[in-house]
């Protein structure tokens, strides 16, 4: 891969392609109005996403339920570990009513591990996506979910709530999953990505993060295994430290490399590809669906 070179190096000591536009826009100064009044919780706003302006114009937001903890302590996750609390079965009613006062078009609906439930959150899965379609009919529905430990009948409850877009993230190559993943089975979540388009999910998602320090041969393998499960849409985006406790940035790779896989990608047969230091997994979202 490309060397940074030194004149595309900001003060920072990340590459200017990194640089984050402030958002702009009326529905996005609607909407963080609509958030800060209502005390709403969006990923968009915890996490900081670089891409939350250009998001909320097309009428996307992203929401994470059953909680804020993690039991899982991945290391590239900005999320908490520890013992989460006590399911909120309220949660469902307040996702919904969030996206009914956001008037969003299209939502996506993550969550945090919870391998502390016997059936993984699954329930609450379910029912967020019952209370949005009831309180928001029109709303299209991405549900990024966790591999539920690969329980099949916890999986089988998001195939019944049968979302235009199941995604769940590899998140890195197979080298690195032990390490960057550490509770997590790279096989296992391809499983599960085939599981579900087997069982007549319709569109299928996956994403990962580059800069951990995987080759680009890993890279492409990684694509090749996505396409085998029959994956429809894969994110590709930089992985940036959350704080100096997690893993380190080993690479910051250039607009030129993510181009160069969006190609690979595309040619492989995926239907979408998004693919920029920037790029989440929400990113453009809205378009996934088609």
């Amino acid at each position: 891969m490309e060397t940074v070179l030194e004149s595309n190096i900001l003060p920072t000591g990340k590459p200017k392609w990194l640089k984050v536009k402030l958002p702009i826009g009326k529905k996005y100064t609607e909407l963080r109005g609509l958030v800060d009044k209502y005390s709403l919780n969006t990923i968009c706003t915890s996490g900081s996403c670089p891409n939350m302006g250009e998001c909320w114009g097309e009428g996307t937001a992203t929401f994470m339920i059953l909680g804020n903890t993690c039991t899982r302590s991945c290391g590239f996750c900005g999320v908490k570990t520890g013992r989460p609390e006590t399911v909120d079965w309220d949660e469902p009613e307040k996702v919904a009513r969030s996206i009914k006062i956001m008037n969003i078009k299209h939502a996506v609906v993550t969550s945090v591990d919870r391998d502390d439930l016997k059936d993984g959150g699954s329930i609450i899965w379910i029912e967020t996506v019952k209370a949005i379609r009831r309180m928001n009919p029109t709303t299209t529905l991405e549900t990024l979910i966790p591999d539920f430990q690969g329980i099949e009948r916890n999986i089988d409850r998001i195939v019944e709530a049968n979302p235009e877009v199941v995604s769940h993230n590899m998140e890195t190559v197979r080298r690195l999953t032990r390490e960057v993943r550490i509770q997590a089975k790279y096989d296992r979540s391809l499983e599960v990505l085939r599981y579900l388009k087997e069982k007549g999910i319709r569109r299928t998602k996956s994403g990962i993060m580059l800069g951990l320090g995987e080759l680009e041969e890993e890279v492409i393998q990684t694509l090749h295994d996505l396409r085998a499960a029959n994956v429809d849409v894969v994110t590709i985006g930089q992985y940036l430290q959350p704080s100096k406790k997690h893993l380190p940035v080993k690479e910051y790779i250039t607009p030129d490399q993510f181009a160069k896989y969006e190609k690979i990608g595309l040619e492989l047969g995926f239907r979408h590809v998004e693919s920029g230091a920037l790029v989440r997994s929400s990113y453009k979202a809205q378009k996934h669906i088609l």
